[in-house]
């Protein structure tokens, strides 16, 4: 496996930062925010947080490593970036070169919205005119690409699936990946996601009602939680059947009981509102399937 957070190149560092209890969000001075371009008013507002989660180096790209040309790789989208890199690392990580693999390997995966191409290059309009849309779209911007991209790259041959349900992208494509697994369409799958905020070195405005937090603070599974701080990521992990990894001695981090997706429908309060009775079926359903007494 390999992954990108911020205040974290890598799966030890991340798991570092977990140990040590350590807040990888970024608080930013008014100084700072300033050399941003944050216009002053709101800097100066009472519900404008400070904060983000900031993910180092997106400008950085080894274009070369791929086979790209700097003005290929330039017009790519970061998102579409870090996922090549974080792909062959999890492949180096897990000690499979995919030439040297015997079966299939499939890639599962999604992206957050095409930021980079709205705001950096759509906005240039002598990049517009010599490159084309269509040609910005298809080098790597349009979230349709993210998987069938790194399958060419690196000669994949089993299934190459974009998955897009949004928070749950990364969860519904590591449920796919698993099914057809099992159902034996491929022999491995890469599993991710990606997203990349542009540009993240900025705070956001707190509305009360909305999801974010008031004070910058990610409080997950705790009773003082308030809120979300979005920030921007990538993680890409290596699938395998069970069986598989232990007749070719894979070093194994975790085993993948049972999982389970489905949707609220119209049982709750609004478009947006998440259900509890929804989720609480999914887990149930996948505990069931996991045969697993949750005790």
């Amino acid at each position: 496996m390999a992954c990108r957070f911020p205040g974290a190149r890598s799966v030890d560092d991340y798991w570092a930062n977990l140990r040590d209890g350590i807040e990888s969000i970024k608080f930013f001075s008014e100084r700072e925010l300033r050399g941003y371009g944050v216009p002053e008013k709101l800097i100066q507002d009472p519900e404008y947080v400070r904060a983000n989660a900031v993910l180092d180096d997106i400008g950085s790209f080894d274009a070369g490593f791929f086979g790209f040309s700097p003005r290929e790789a330039a017009i790519m989208d970061p998102q579409h970036r870090f996922f090549l890199e974080c792909t062959w690392e999890a492949l180096e990580h897990a000690g499979h070169d995919p030439d040297q693999f015997g079966g299939s390997i499939g890639v599962y995966a999604g992206s957050g919205m095409t930021a980079y191409m709205m705001y950096n290059l759509i906005s240039n309009p002598d990049l517009m005119h010599s490159v084309g849309e269509f040609l910005v779209r298809h080098t790597g911007n349009d979230k349709d690409f993210l998987t069938t991209r790194a399958s060419y790259l690196f000669n994949l041959k089993g299934p190459s699936i974009n998955v897009q349900t949004a928070c749950s992208t990364s969860l519904v494509a590591t449920h796919l990946a698993s099914q057809q697994l099992l159902a034996g369409e491929c022999d491995m799958a890469l599993v991710g996601g990606v997203t990349i905020q542009i540009d993240q070195d900025r705070g956001y405005l707190y509305k009360e009602g909305e999801i974010l937090s008031p004070d910058g603070h990610c409080r997950s599974f705790d009773a003082n939680a308030e809120g979300t701080v979005f920030g921007s990521g990538v993680g890409v992990v290596v699938l395998r059947r069970l069986s598989d990894a232990l007749d070719d001695g894979n070093t194994i981090h975790a085993v993948i009981k049972g999982s389970a997706i489905n949707n609220d429908g119209s049982l709750k309060v609004s478009y947006l509102a998440p259900s509890v009775d929804g989720q609480a079926e999914a887990v149930v359903e996948a505990i069931d399937i996991s045969e697993v007494e949750p005790e």
